[in-house]
């Protein structure tokens, strides 16, 4: 990073441990930046491996437009202070306007009563240049489920993907309409114990791909329900998906390299 992150004060922390604080979970706050989303949101899901840490960092406005990308990080029980950097973008479904901003994080663990926090600072630079792209604090707290829970995420590298939709059980007249990036593929279709197929590609030139299932009718035994058979490559996942007259059912595939490249892009995120 061009510019590095001084966090300015001391911290009063105590009542802790000097052991290492198993911070593996998830975190969710917000923060200020100018730019691409009115409302800035960040996850970070924490995996910990003694004093190091690693896993994935969310910076979203909701659940349909965010941006995901690695980090790595490490911990120092002493000061109890956590040191994240972002690297490797692995997908995101953002405005064309939109650039990502690749930080790092300075955050210093504490506890109030119940509650688990993480405080600090963060910084920046435009994803692939040495451009600043933002300095400010954030505050994140501990939270027992994931944002994005409700949508499961398949990563999956260069290949056609075949997807297989099939009634659920007992055959009950369902019919479905199928989209993919929210363009209809498939219209009018009834589940039955014959597959209704469609195919999707993912290569490095076709990073995100979101598939949604929406229930036409709920058939004689509500919900409209199906179970899709996932091929991908040597790879098979199977995903049992519900949908009502208010609520379609969502997944996503994700195509994760290194060599990745960010959106066109003009405003921070």
């Amino acid at each position: 990073m061009k510019k590095g992150i001084a966090i300015a004060g001391m911290f009063c922390l105590t009542g802790l441990s000097a052991s290492t604080q198993n911070l593996s979970g998830f975190w969710k706050g917000s923060f200020n930046m100018q730019g691409c989303f009115p409302n800035n949101n960040i996850e970070l899901q924490v995996t910990m491996k003694g004093d190091s840490a690693g896993g994935d960092s969310y910076h979203y406005q909701d659940i349909d437009n965010y941006v995901k990308k690695k980090f790595r990080g490490r911990y120092n029980p002493e000061q109890k202070k956590l040191f994240i950097n972002e690297g490797i973008v692995t997908t995101y479904h953002i405005p064309r306007r939109c650039v990502i901003c690749v930080k790092e994080f300075q955050l210093v663990y504490s506890r109030e009563g119940d509650i688990e926090i993480l405080k600090g600072q963060w910084g920046g630079n435009v994803l692939n240049t040495n451009a600043d792209c933002g300095i400010g604090s954030i505050k994140l707290t501990r939270v027992k489920e994931s944002a994005f829970k409700e949508i499961p995420e398949i990563k999956v590298d260069t290949g056609t993907i075949r997807l297989d939709f099939y009634d659920n059980a007992e055959i009950d007249g369902d019919s479905i309409t199928i989209k993919v990036n929210n363009k209809v593929v498939l219209t009018h279709q009834r589940l039955g114990a014959k597959p209704i197929t469609t195919y999707i590609r993912v290569d490095a030139g076709n990073t995100f791909h979101e598939v949604e299932m929406i229930g036409e009718n709920l058939g004689s035994i509500p919900p409209n329900t199906a179970l899709l058979i996932i091929t991908a490559g040597t790879k098979h996942y199977k995903l049992f998906l519900n949908s009502t007259e208010t609520k379609s059912a969502k997944v996503r595939f994700l195509f994760e390299t290194e060599a990745s490249a960010g959106p066109p892009v003009k405003t921070f995120l």
